[in-house]
C-alpha cells in the first residue's frame, strides 16, 4: 500500500518536467497520422458515415503504427496503434456484410426507394415486410383478372408495381390503379382480422402488370407483432383510400363543368334527385306529408308590411330580393318541385332500407 501510495504522490506533486524540449520535429508520417484521425473524427451517422469513419481511422492508426515501428522504436506505441487499426478493419468487414445481407435487387430495391426510403424507413424493418410476402413478385397478364365481383375472397393484400388496372362494378368502369398503389386497400380496411368477405369489384389488368401480395394472416401477425410497421401500414392504406376516393369524385361533373366535392352536402343532392326519379308515386306524397311545411320559394315572396304605430302610417317594405346563392346551390330537384328537402327525404329512405346509391346515374342541371 505504502510503495502505491509513493506513486500516486509523484504523479500527483511530483510530477517529472521538461528540462529540455526537442528542437526536431517528428517525421512527416506521425503528421499524416495526425491528420487521418482528424479526419476520421469527423465523419457523420448513417452507414456510409460509419464506413467514412472508420476507413479513415484504420489509416491513420496505420501509420502510427508505423510511425512507433520505424521512428519512434518504441513497442507500446507499435501494439497500440496496431491494435486499433485491426479493430477498425473488423468493423468495417462488419458493415459491408450488413449491407450484403440488406440488399434488394430488381423489384424489391424500386420499391423502397420509391415507397419506403422517403418515408425513411430502416432498411431492417423493410426486410421484415419484404420477407412477409416471400419475397416473390407476381404477375398478370393483359385482360386477366386479379378479382371477380362476388367470387374472390378477400384473403391477401396486394401492391401494383408495374401495369395499370381496371376497377369495374357490373360493367361499369370506376377508376384505374397505378403503379405503386395498394390493388384492394378499400377490402383490406373493411374487414376486421376475424372477418372474412369477397370482392364487391373487379379488377382486370390492362396492360401486363407485376405486384407483390402479402397474405393475410402472416399480414395479421406481423402487424400485431410490430408497432412501427402497423403504423406505416396504416398510413400507407389511409393514402391509398383517400386516392381511390378523390378518383371517383372526379367522374361527377355538372353540365356546365363544376366539380362536386365529396366533402360538401351539393353531392347529397345530386344523390338524391338521381334516385327520386324511380320512386312510385304515392310514395312520394307519403314522404311529403311527413316533411315539415317549407317556406315559399324566393322568387314568389309576398310584400311584407310594417307594423301599425301612433306616428303617420310607414309605407310597405319592397320586396326581398332572390338570394342568388341559395337559388345556385339548389339542384334541379329544387326547381322543377320547389321542395329542396325532398333529396334528403329520399336519401334518408334509401339509408334505412340500406340502399345508399353509389353514383348518379344523370347529372342535374344547374
Amino acid at each position: 500500500m505504502g510503495h502505491n501510495t509513493t506513486i500516486l504522490d509523484q504523479l500527483l506533486w511530483q510530477v517529472p518536467l521538461c528540462e529540455r524540449w526537442k528542437h526536431d520535429t517528428e517525421g512527416a508520417l506521425y503528421h499524416l497520422a495526425n491528420c487521418f484521425l482528424l479526419m476520421g473524427f469527423m465523419g457523420g451517422s448513417g452507414v456510409y458515415g460509419c464506413f467514412y469513419l472508420f476507413s479513415f481511422l484504420a489509416t491513420g492508426f496505420l501509420c502510427c503504427a508505423l510511425w512507433g515501428w520505424f521512428f519512434a522504436c518504441g513497442l507500446d506505441i507499435f501494439v497500440w496503434s496496431f491494435l486499433m487499426f485491426m479493430v477498425c478493419l473488423t468493423q468495417l468487414a462488419h458493415l459491408v456484410y450488413q449491407l450484403q445481407k440488406n440488399v434488394f435487387v430488381g423489384e424489391f430495391d424500386y420499391l423502397y426507394k420509391t415507397l419506403y426510403l422517403p418515408l425513411r424507413v430502416p432498411l431492417q424493418i423493410y426486410k421484415e415486410i419484404v420477407h412477409c410476402c416471400e419475397e416473390r413478385v407476381l404477375s398478370l397478364a393483359t385482360e386477366q383478372t386479379y378479382a371477380v365481383e362476388g367470387e374472390t375472397p378477400i384473403n391477401r393484400l396486394s401492391l401494383l408495381l408495374e401495369g395499370r388496372i381496371r376497377v369495374s362494378q357490373d360493367g361499369q368502369f370506376l377508376h384505374y390503379i397505378f403503379p405503386y398503389q395498394f390493388m384492394d386497400s378499400p377490402e383490406w380496411e373493411s374487414l376486421q382480422p376475424s372477418e372474412e368477405g369477397i370482392f364487391q369489384v373487379t379488377l382486370t389488368a390492362e396492360t401486363d402488370c407485376t405486384y407483390v401480395s402479402w397474405p393475410r394472416k402472416p399480414l395479421y401477425h406481423l402487424l400485431d407483432k410490430e408497432r412501427y410497421i402497423s403504423r406505416l401500414f396504416s398510413v400507407l392504406l389511409g393514402y391509398d383510400i383517400s386516392e381511390k376516393l378523390y378518383a371517383l369524385n372526379d367522374k361527377l361533373f355538372a353540365k356546365f363543368g363544376l366539380r362536386f366535392d365529396i366533402r360538401l352536402p351539393s353531392l347529397y343532392h345530386v344523390l338524391g334527385s338521381a334516385s327520386s326519379s324511380s320512386e312510385p308515386e304515392v310514395e312520394k306524397e307519403a314522404e311529403e306529408s311527413k316533411e315539415p311545411a317549407l317556406p315559399p320559394h324566393p322568387l314568389s315572396l309576398p310584400v311584407q308590411k310594417a307594423p301599425s304605430l301612433p306616428s303617420p302610417a310607414v309605407p310597405a317594405a319592397p320586396a326581398a330580393p332572390p338570394a342568388p346563392a341559395r337559388a345556385s346551390r339548389l339542384g334541379s330537384d329544387t326547381l322543377d318541385s320547389g321542395s329542396p328537402l325532398r333529396s334528403h327525404s329520399h336519401v334518408k329512405a334509401k339509408c334505412s332500407k340500406g340502399q345508399a346509391p353509389l353514383a348518379p346515374t344523370h347529372t342535374p342541371e344547374l
